[in-house]
């Protein structure tokens, strides 16, 4: 086991003491960084770049060779699961993500079988291998997964969606078939989160984008159901250490009560809900994650370490709180924004831990 140098992340996630406020950023190996935009070209594509474990290390690295960092995440994309399961992803310029082959029938869902993670996902647990070697106990690596109703979202839609018609559809007309998709992308993310901690992940975080999209009976009964079906399955010990799960439902400010129910270690927060009055809510149960708006990043760093501030203020002391934002970095944010707001972090954290 290699010996981790900041452990700072994974204290916060399972409640333990720490030193300063651990921070990291969704989406922080991505396109507002230069260094980024290099190595992307130089793969070729984006799923070039996912599927080459060296080029894959390379960008996971270069936020954390600019910002204090407290965790590196895998990088990867959600819908690396549904390709595996032959529906073809392709990105298209200017659309974002698109798949050949939808699932709209019957005959669609039957026909879905769970990707072996060493098999048709070996490029990921490659990545995972290379990177952990590559931080040699520098911090922490996350893995991570779309939630089975956000994955189930782009199956049915076969791209992005305004009005989720088809997989609403497919919901309330078809509940039976929606359950079969989801029972099965819950049973491949679950042996998808444990290869990548077999390979070397140390957390992992489970990506709920499009469950804010839902009532609270459906979320209940579509999203929140099957990440429970995950976290009861999910390795929770590996390499001698807990292995901490962070469920992340944007838009699910008004579930975080259900959600800690599940037995999950920590909660993100999008910034629609406060984390003093989060934190309030869940009590001791579940850590928090969260939760600045990404778009405050466009602000001078005077006003972005405002905000970090008034986010630490909120959740107030003891530990329990990894600072992030409350969804990824956005692509046209400066880079040195990005780092004001993790220096910010640490400095006026430690008066938090003492």
């Amino acid at each position: 086991m290699t010996e981790l140098k900041n452990d700072r992340f994974l204290r916060a996630l399972l409640k333990q003491p720490v030193d300063a406020t651990p921070v990291w950023m969704m989406r922080q190996a991505g396109r507002y960084l230069p260094e980024y935009r290099a190595t992307r070209e130089k793969a070729g594509s984006f799923m070039d770049l996912c599927k080459n474990a060296e080029l894959a290390c390379e960008v996971t690295l270069q936020p954390l060779e600019r910002y204090s960092l407290d965790a590196a995440i895998l990088f990867s994309d959600i819908l690396t699961i549904p390709d595996a399961m032959g529906l073809g992803l392709r990105f298209a310029a200017g659309e974002g993500p698109v798949f050949d082959k939808p699932v709209r029938s019957e005959a669609d869902v039957n026909n879905l079988f769970v990707p072996d993670p060493e098999g048709e996902l070996k490029y990921v647990m490659n990545a995972v291998r290379t990177i952990r070697k590559a931080l040699d106990g520098r911090v922490p690596l996350i893995g991570f997964s779309g939630s089975p109703w956000t994955l189930a979202t782009y199956m049915v839609e076969g791209s992005g969606s305004k009005d989720y018609a088809k997989v609403k559809g497919m919901m309330f007309d078809r509940p039976d078939l929606m359950h079969k998709l989801l029972d099965t992308t819950a049973q491949s993310v679950t042996s998808y989160l444990n290869a990548q901690i077999a390979a070397g992940a140390q957390a992992v975080q489970i990506f709920d984008t499009w469950g804010g999209t839902l009532t609270p009976r459906d979320y209940k009964e579509f999203s929140l159901r099957y990440m429970q079906q995950i976290v009861d399955g999910l390795t929770r010990e590996n390499d001698g250490r807990k292995v901490p799960v962070i469920l992340f439902t944007k838009g699910g400010g008004q579930w975080l009560e259900a959600m800690a129910d599940t037995g999950c270690d920590a909660l993100g927060i999008d910034w629609t809900t406060d984390i003093g009055e989060a934190r309030k809510r869940v009590g001791d149960k579940v850590a928090l994650q969260g939760n600045m708006d990404p778009s405050i990043l466009y602000a001078q760093p005077e006003r972005i370490r405002e905000e970090v501030a008034t986010i630490l203020e909120s959740y107030g002391a003891g530990t329990g709180h990894v600072f992030n934002l409350g969804h990824g970095i956005h692509q046209h944010v400066e880079p040195e924004h990005a780092g004001a707001f993790i220096n910010s972090v640490h400095e006026l954290s430690a008066k938090y831990h003492k």
